[in-house]
Formats: C-alpha cells, structure tokens, sequence
C-alpha cells in the first residue's frame, strides 16, 4: 500500500533535461514505460550522459519527465535526467529546457516490483497531499511549441529509490512544478 512519507517545496534553477522523448503511443500493455527504461540500462544511455555538468545544490538522479498541455493527448514521457542550461546534447538524445521554478516534491514510499508507486493514483495521492500542505496552484504556464504545457516528474534518487527498507519498499520522489 502507497504511502506519502514527506511533502516539500524545493526551488529548481534553469534546467536542461537531456533524454528521449516519448508519447502515449510508446506505452506498453501495462500502460507504461517500463520496457523504456530497461532500453535505456541495456544501451547503456545514461552513460552516454554521465560526463554533462549536472546542476550544483539540487537532489538530483534520473528522471521521468512527464509534460502536457491542458488536455492529455499531446501527452509527452522523457527518461534522461537534468543538466545545466546550454549542456550540449549529445547525438541521439533531445531537450527541454525548463526555466527556474518552485517545485512541490512529494514522497511515495511503497513497492517498485509491482508497479503500486507509479500511475495515476500515485499522481492523485501527490497531488492531493501537496494542496493539503497549501501547494495549491500547478504551473500550467510553460511555453512550448505551439501550446501552454505543465510538467510533473518522478525523480529516481539514489539511495531512496535504489534501496528496498525490510519491506521490500522504495521512495519515489514525485515533483509538480507549482506557483
């Protein structure tokens, strides 16, 4: 059973999210993006990234960038992690950059094996706690090409996520860029 086990803002500064880009349409029978992330490990793409100069005074680790604009059908999952503005992109991957903001980080503590820490009621209880601890308004306010966006990610930090307590249960850090 989920749990949310801390609730905080952190100030982001401009970033430079470096990965792949992905849309619903690459979800697989679950309706996820697992078999994404375990292509990203058997290729070894975060190596590929490990030499960027990452951002000084932020928790940082990998990172599933999830974007959209008010509407879900343009939905858009990026795997990579955050970087300096400008970090050059290395063949293969793309960017987004986001500008500096206020972030509401909420932790789910719960089992990664089977799937209950991801998905949307995982998003609800964080969103839900979040306006509880007075985060009330989502930034909906990025541009993008040709629509106002929001972005929401899942930080995968090391070691809250990497290592299981004695119930077998992982942190998933889970951010909503607010106002």
């Amino acid at each position: 059973m989920i749990k949310t086990t801390k609730v905080y803002a952190e100030r982001l500064p401009d970033l430079r999210m470096i990965g792949k880009r992905y849309t619903g349409n690459d979800r697989n029978e679950l309706g996820n993006f697992a078999h994404k992330w375990d292509e990203w490990f058997v290729n070894g793409w975060f190596d590929e990234l490990k030499n960027l100069p990452v951002p000084k005074g932020i928790d940082n680790g990998y990172i599933g960038l999830m974007g959209c604009s008010k509407t879900m059908e343009d939905f858009e999952y990026w795997i990579g992690a955050f970087f300096e503005p400008g970090s050059e992109v290395p063949a293969g991957f793309e960017y987004v950059d986001i500008p500096e903001s206020i972030v509401g980080i909420c932790w789910i503590q719960g089992r990664e094996d089977n799937g209950e820490i991801f998905g949307e009621s995982a998003h609800d209880m964080c969103i839900n706690k979040m306006r509880d601890n007075g985060f009330v308004r989502i930034r909906e306010d990025f541009k993008g090409k040709d629509k106002v966006w929001r972005w929401y990610f899942e930080r995968y930090n090391n070691p809250r996520f990497t290592e299981k307590d004695d119930d077998g249960e992982v942190v998933l850090d889970y951010g909503v860029y607010i106002l």
